[in-house]
């Protein structure tokens, strides 16, 4: 809204010139997302609890979980609300990768939503089969992709980390490579959202991240020099992901341990599913395995317990997702999400560093 409001009386005003400069944009954005955050969720987490609308834990968890039962959930409501409202104010929405993006995050979030309202309001603990949720998945992935494609937003190829030039072009099969990427970040983060924290603090770093490289994607002159794929248009994702980080910290404020909200499914998946496609849109779908390490690892954990189990009648770790194993080891549960937090700083910088090994 600035950009659009006031931008055009640059030449009147010349204060006005710095709402087209992206970087000033993203500052305002983190800004406005914290305030609005942390502001909204006072409120919102006494809605919340006037309401009764409390997280279920599972009866097969740990038994340090079942005292957080009745913890307000649906925080997600107010990290998405904050960074629409923030946005709406920073972002300049003549772009096609901004406008893709924010169609993802809001179709995961009604998806999140519902399968939330049916576990905690309807008392359905199902929720959401997992067939139904794949498919809306796949459906709201697969339509952006093919909307990024036809407008030419971005191209069918394909970059690994370390290399300067494409490895392959996969034509009209990059809609589903890409959709799997979207609908994987989805489901990870998905799984990461168990601990007080633990997923907030990898979606922050994440998004800083991915922010960072969309600046450089979308600046012609600096992709050029780092040998990275320019694609134009695609640096108002920085000003998407500062609303991100800043609506997280704004959460983070309530969900430290002992959180006084969660997450719930509406916020998980819906942040999950715009990371993975703003990994998409700036053409690091393979860093994005390393940038979201923690997400990966806590996937790659439940694949491996459950594959394991049905294969062998043997499970490779106590619990899965991965930090229920660490908690039932004895590590305290703050212990555990900090050390992810620590690990996810380090993928965030491990990827950065490919950046001058091309």
């Amino acid at each position: 809204m600035l950009f659009h409001l006031l931008y055009p009386f640059y030449k009147e005003i010349t204060f006005f010139n710095v709402f087209k400069y992206i970087t000033f944009r993203s500052f305002v954005a983190f800004a406005l997302a914290t305030i609005i955050s942390i502001v909204w969720g006072k409120y919102f987490i006494r809605y919340m609890k006037l309401k009764q609308f409390g997280q279920t834990i599972r009866d097969d968890g740990p038994e340090s979980h079942f005292k957080k039962r009745g913890t307000p959930t649906l925080g997600g409501v107010f990290i998405i609300g904050s960074v629409i409202m923030s946005l709406l104010w920073t972002g300049n929405f003549l772009s096609n990768a901004l406008l893709g993006a924010v169609f993802v995050m809001i179709s995961y979030f009604i998806l999140g939503w519902y399968d939330d309202y049916l576990k905690i309001i309807k008392k359905n603990s199902d929720g959401v089969s997992a067939k139904g949720k794949l498919l809306w998945q796949f459906v709201t992935s697969a339509l952006v992709m093919v909307f990024f494609i036809k407008f030419e937003v971005i191209s069918t190829e394909l970059y690994l980390p370390f290399f300067k030039d494409k490895i392959i072009d996969l034509g009209n099969w990059y809609v589903l490579f890409g959709s799997f990427v979207i609908v994987g970040s989805s489901n990870a983060v998905n799984l990461t959202d168990g601990l007080d924290g633990l997923v907030t603090g990898p979606v922050i770093t994440s998004a800083a991240t991915l922010g960072f490289l969309a600046y450089l994607a979308g600046h012609f002159e600096l992709a050029n020099y780092l040998l990275i794929p320019y694609t134009e248009g695609v640096g108002e994702l920085t000003v998407l992901c500062a609303c991100i980080a800043g609506a997280s910290v704004g959460f983070l404020w309530y969900n430290c341990n002992p959180a006084q909200i969660f997450m719930g499914d509406v916020g998980s998946l819906s942040l999950g599913g715009v990371l993975g496609t703003i990994a998409v849109l700036t053409k690091n779908e393979f860093l994005f395995v390393i940038i979201g390490g923690i997400f990966v690892m806590e996937a790659i954990s439940v694949i491996l317990q459950v594959g394991s189990f049905k294969l062998r009648g043997k499970r490779i770790f106590k619990m899965a997702p991965i930090h229920h194993h660490f908690e039932l080891l004895g590590w305290p549960e703050p212990k555990v999400i900090v050390r992810f937090w620590i690990l996810s700083i380090g993928f965030s910088i491990l990827a950065l560093a490919t950046l001058k090994l091309r």
